[in-house]
């Protein structure tokens, strides 16, 4: 009898232990990363009592793996994180779990809106933004004593460098994920808002007006500015930041550590609008975010330890182990002190999130082949150029 109800005991504890423990996904690799969720995960066990099991899963493996093992209960609760762009296709194979009937209106109030609109898809949100990235102006403050504000500041600045024997400014020219601002200033766009909310793939506004201005502008940068010639593409522009041939660059976070590492006191701001501008330029935005398992039987609790992660204390830590940009405001706050955080938060508010629909796929091809033909000639013809492009995109 008493092996019995010692039997029952165990089995009882058992199933409530279950009951209280959630799982992450998680393809952080960086060993400060990783070992700062493992922390945040023993304390929110210990603050609530919630076991939460965090498991590594490659990157690469991540979308395949929640796709086919979720409806079989074969996948984490959470994953801690995906790119946004991932959201529209993964939502609409039915493995992610809108968050609307699990948060509130207020849960959202500390959190960059655009990391936030990142996460939406057709007018659900399917996620809680982590962390967030975009380009921005780095400049050498051994070469420029402060950010220009203007587009005539560029030039002037530029122009100094040039007479030196540097180059002024620099960044690959034909990829369309970097010149994406200057459509922007001109009032341009890659989709439309659907009706019923989220976006409308058939509303494209990469052409007419803005985008002959836009590309117009690109071309300009080559033979009219002559601030960037032939043949310079991602890794030549940055091997001349970094060794000081170029005072500015156009680039993101992913390259800090290296220029950091090189010595280099560099400062970060928005990059000023292009001539004649509507809108103020503002970069893409990318954002990782956490989303849930829709086949989940935890999802209360997961929700929880996902908001528990985006809260100031926790994002302000998860700069300090990594480096990335927060995307609670309050933590923004918090870190004033930081200049990275600081410039790359201020460009990031002016941009806009890369749409996370899966008819994206098809814009960065004709965008880029488009770009490099207008960069071909300074005789190219922009406008059939652009106009031939979006035949190619508005097709079915």
């Amino acid at each position: 009898m008493k092996a019995i109800l010692l039997t029952l005991t165990l089995l009882i504890a058992s199933l409530a232990a279950g009951q209280e423990r959630i799982t992450i996904w998680t393809h952080f690799t960086e060993v400060q990363e990783l070992e700062w969720l493992k922390a945040q995960a023993q304390g929110y066990e210990n603050d609530t009592g919630v076991r939460v099991e965090v498991v590594e899963v490659p990157f690469d493996d991540i979308r395949q793996k929640l796709v086919l093992g979720a409806p079989q209960g074969d996948a984490a609760d959470l994953i801690v994180t995906i790119p946004h762009d991932w959201v529209g296709e993964l939502a609409a194979s039915g493995v992610l779990e809108p968050l609307t009937e699990h948060i509130d209106a207020a849960s959202l109030d500390d959190l960059e809106p655009v990391a936030v609109e990142a996460l939406n898809f057709e007018g659900s949100l399917f996620g809680f933004p982590m962390f967030m990235e975009g380009i921005a102006l780095l400049y050498n403050r051994d070469l420029v004593e402060s950010a220009p504000e203007t587009w005539d500041e560029v030039l002037t600045i530029a122009e100094e460098q040039q007479a030196a024997g540097r180059f002024g400014l620099l960044y690959q020219l034909d990829i369309p994920y970097y010149g994406y601002g200057w459509w922007k200033s001109y009032d341009g766009y890659i989709f439309g808002e659907a009706q019923g909310g989220g976006l409308d793939a058939n509303d494209i506004g990469l052409g007419e007006e803005a985008g002959y201005r836009a590309a117009n502008f690109i071309k300009d940068l080559r033979y009219r500015y002559a601030l960037v010639p032939e043949g310079v593409d991602y890794p030549v522009a940055n091997s001349a930041f970094l060794d000081g041939a170029a005072a500015m660059i156009l680039n993101g976070p992913w390259a800090v550590g290296d220029y950091r590492q090189a010595g280099l006191d560099f400062g970060i701001a928005p990059m000023p609008s292009p001539p004649g501008a509507e809108e103020p330029w503002g970069p893409m935005v990318g954002v990782q975010g956490i989303v849930l398992n829709a086949y989940s039987d935890r999802k209360a609790e997961a929700v929880e330890f996902a908001r528990y992660l985006v809260e100031p204390g926790q994002q302000v830590s998860f700069n300090q182990a990594g480096g990335r940009i927060p995307v609670a405001l309050e933590a923004t706050e918090q870190l004033a002190d930081d200049p990275i955080v600081q410039g790359f938060s201020s460009s990031i508010a002016l941009g806009q999130a890369m749409p996370n629909i899966p008819e994206m796929g098809r814009v960065w091809g004709a965008w880029g082949n488009a770009l490099q033909l207008v960069l071909q000639s300074p005789d190219s013809d922009v406008e059939a150029i652009i106009d031939d492009m979006m035949v190619e995109l508005l097709a079915d």
